[in-house]
């Protein structure tokens, strides 16, 4: 959820800017900009739009300044609108301020502003910001630049990360963070600021991540100097050695980012399980787990917050830990939890999930529960961001990027780390037997050449079917036990980049209700393999024909009777029920995929949608 890039050095600022907004497009939004210190003057331009759009207005700022920054805007105050587009000015004309997330007290600052003759030209809280920083220098001639962006802060509540620029302190970039992501990237005499590291990971491998409430002053001729916020103290940053390569964050000769990262699962899941999962020597080894083990067993109920597709792998999460390790899981969306007062005690455990680790409301739901005494393990799938920092252990995903914004790798691998958890809850508080442990570890191990089957042996048919259904208006997905969640992950993933509306049910729940939506027009698709339920779905099929629906089914290899009634079949390698979740999600990721390719949809960047998002 928008994008922030700036960059202090010798290279062209416009081309560092422009094109690490390009790599940031993945976040989400509807407007970009960019100012560049032009000597004693700004440059800016800004449009409601695409990247490219902001292209062609700017092109003229080629070659024309060394220090500069931009951003991408996901409207939150105002309506996506060139005058809302960051970045803003100041009345002066003197500061320049881009700005994700939201200052909550904005109107109050505003009103006290008006009063003093100010004047806003856009409906957005970021101007407000820089305004309120002018002012703090017009009233006090004895502070500073970066003093006066302090003393502003202090000011506002609310969550931000910000980069300003000011006409009168040249070659200076003062940027700060709390609660949205700003990583610092240093180079040879150049200095690079970003939302992530993707927009500089060509030009440097080292970099800083701003803490919470931190901010730093950048230049030059100083380095960098980060400092408190709340009270100046002086911080010495953490360098990190990035990971990230170039190759990770291009398509690689896909279409789409998200095609790629379809076909990239069978390594993400292998990547999740290496190092971890040891089956010749029987043992699950995952640090988090193993030095928090007791605690963790002696849960008397375990609760899973997350938003989203990772809400959806928490549900799932929740009948593997019921199953194996027998505690009682609850799964809240973490937008709801923190303002439900839920009860959570110091004898508790919860679980977070976000690909992102920046997700505001997960964000927010662990705070609360910190605050209540849990115990706070987190799974998300980025090193070193918000939620890995403030829980108190966790697990990495290691799916590498994930720049489409409807998740796919970032999912299954959410998935396979869950598995490990409820395994080896299961192992050693006895509820498994180590015969049955090992046939599941062995099959979990099994499960990167089986995706990797399904990719090979699926994309072809799932692409003709596909075809049939590029003017369906609406679809029901059906599964039960464990391919429940995996039914509201596919219906999910339809409306995210297809913009056909699609519901999620447990099979059994469709004669409650949405049986009256089903016709000939209704395509349906349902989860049919042979473990679990699967008696009980042949009968939902059979409903669901005597109605003229349109089934479209996963079936086990080999399957015939639901493979005989239905109008399109899918199949997919057998496994254990409880694994089931993770091959079928492949061919629904497909079809999600294809249909909106079909549509002429913006499968990468769905309307309205953001990657990461950083607001309430």
């Amino acid at each position: 959820m928008c994008g922030i890039v700036g960059y202090t050095g010798f290279q062209d600022a416009y081309e560092v800017v422009i094109n690490g907004l390009r790599r940031l497009e993945y976040r989400g939004y509807d407007s970009a900009g960019i100012v560049l210190e032009q000597g004693t003057n700004f440059d800016v331009a800004k449009t409601k739009g695409k990247v490219e759009d902001l292209v062609a207005i700017s092109k003229n700022l080629i070659g024309k300044s060394h220090v500069g920054m931009g951003h991408t805007r996901w409207a939150t105050h105002g309506v996506p609108s060139d005058r809302n587009s960051h970045p803003h000015i100041s009345n002066n004309g003197k500061i320049a301020i881009v700005h994700n997330g939201i200052i909550e007290n904005y109107d109050t600052i505003k009103t006290m502003l008006t009063e003093k003759g100010f004047v806003f030209h856009s409906e957005t809280d970021t101007e407000v910001l820089v305004n309120l920083i002018q002012y703090l220098m017009d009233i006090n001639a004895d502070i500073d630049f970066p003093t006066a962006v302090r003393y502003a802060l202090n000011e506002v509540y609310g969550a931000y990360a910000i980069t300003v620029m000011h006409e009168d302190f040249p070659g200076v970039l003062v940027v700060a963070r709390l609660g949205s992501p700003l990583a610092i990237g240093l180079g040879n005499n150049e200095y690079f600021i970003a939302s992530d590291a993707s927009p500089f990971v060509e030009f440097t491998k080292e970099a800083v991540y701003l803490e919470e409430g931190h901010m730093a002053t950048i230049s030059l001729e100083h380095g960098v100097d980060i400092r408190n916020i709340k009270d100046n103290v002086k911080i010495i940053p953490e360098v990190q050695q990035l990971k990230l390569s170039l190759e990770q964050i291009e398509k690689g000769g896909y279409e789409h980012f998200m095609l790629k990262e379809i076909f990239e699962q069978p390594k993400s899941i292998h990547d999740t399980l290496r190092g971890r999962l040891l089956v010749e020597e029987g043992i699950i080894k995952m640090a988090g787990i193993w030095d928090h083990l007791e605690r963790l067993n002696q849960a008397q109920k375990i609760t899973i917050i997350a938003c989203g597709t990772s809400w959806h792998a928490g549900l799932i999460g929740e009948y593997l830990i019921e199953e194996f390790a027998r505690i009682p899981v609850e799964v809240e969306y973490a937008s709801e939890f923190r303002y439900r007062n839920p009860i959570i005690t110091d004898k508790d455990i919860v679980i977070a999930i976000s690909q992102s680790g920046e997700t505001a409301d997960t964000m927010a739901a662990i705070k609360m529960a910190k605050e209540k005494g849990a115990f706070v393990y987190g799974i998300c799938n980025v090193v070193d961001s918000s939620i890995s920092r403030v829980t108190d252990a966790g697990s990495y995903t290691h799916a590498g990027p994930e720049i489409g914004v409807a998740s796919t790798k970032a999912f299954t691998s959410q998935l396979t780390v869950l598995s490990l958890i409820a395994l080896k809850l299961g192992k050693h508080n006895g509820n498994l037997s180590n015969q049955e442990f090992m046939r599941l570890i062995t099959e979990l191990d099994a499960l990167p050449k089986k995706v990797e089957e399904v990719l090979e042996t699926t994309n072809d048919i799932v692409k003709d079917i596909a075809k049939h259904f590029i003017g369906a208006q609406n679809f029901l997905y059906l599964g039960r036990g464990y391919n429940f969640p995996a039914a509201l992950e596919g219906a999910l993933k339809l409306k995210e980049i297809s913009y056909i509306h699609a519901e999620g049910y447990p099979a059994a729940e469709m004669k409650h209700g949405p049986i009256a939506l089903i016709d000939e027009n209704m395509p349906i698709v349902i989860i049919a393999p042979k473990q679990g339920h699967y008696d009980k779905i042949v009968s939902n099929v059979q409903e669901i024909k005597a109605r003229k629906g349109k089934i479209i089914a996963l079936v086990n290899k080999g399957d015939t009777q639901v493979a005989s009634v239905a109008d399109y079949v899918i199949e997919f390698p057998e496994t254990s029920e409880c694994f089931s979740p993770i091959i079928a999600s492949i061919p629904l990721q497909l079809l999600a995929y294809y249909i909106a390719v079909y549509r002429g949809a913006n499968v990468d960047q769905p309307r309205n949608l953001a990657k990461s998002v950083t607001v309430e």
